[in-house]
């Protein structure tokens, strides 16, 4: 069997059918784009360039994999964000949801600092690996709950420069 695959020309076409599902919803609102570092930094870069609405950026990173390729559990804040969201039209841009631990910590951390709306948009999502109920609002690709890398996802810090996304098996193996 083949090894799961999503090309660089399938992401770029989706990466711009969200940012055009995103530049609808918030016709005439500036936004506060919000990237969950590392994962999302190369969805992120992408997205934005499509969205035609004033937008400015944050990040802020969260660890619960380490150097493993299944979730400890444990969501560790290792890098908030710069600037305040009180008021702000807030959209969270995160790489794959899956567990739903760390987008559901993310959500309660910063709903507490009052942004005017908060949103989520995930490139992929693994719903069979939900442990947790979670659904985010933009969603790039439901995948199988295999681990993948490339565009952004890493594995040990490896393979993020992939231009398309794979199966580890498929460059490990």
């Amino acid at each position: 069997m083949a090894a799961f695959r999503i090309d660089s020309e399938e992401i770029s076409r989706r990466v711009r059918e969200i940012a055009e599902a995103i530049n609808a919803d918030y016709a005439g609102k500036e936004i506060l784009l919000v990237g969950v570092l590392k994962g999302a930094f190369i969805f992120m870069a992408d997205l934005i360039r499509h969205i035609s609405l004033p937008v400015e950026v944050d990040f802020l990173a969260v660890s619960s994999y380490g150097k493993h390729t299944e979730s400890s559990g444990e969501v560790k804040l290792i890098k908030d964000l710069d600037q305040p969201i009180e008021g702000r039209h807030v959209l969270i841009v995160e790489d794959i949801l899956d567990t739903g631990l760390t987008l559901s910590y993310i959500v309660r951390l910063l709903k507490d600092r009052n942004p005017a709306s908060l949103r989520t948009v995930v490139l992929l999502d693994k719903p069979e690996k939900r442990r947790i109920p979670f659904e985010a609002d933009y969603v790039g690709f439901v995948v199988p709950p295999v681990f993948l890398v490339g565009y952004g996802l890493d594995a040990a810090e490896k393979y993020r420069n992939l231009p398309y996304i794979t199966e580890i098996s498929a460059v490990e193996g």
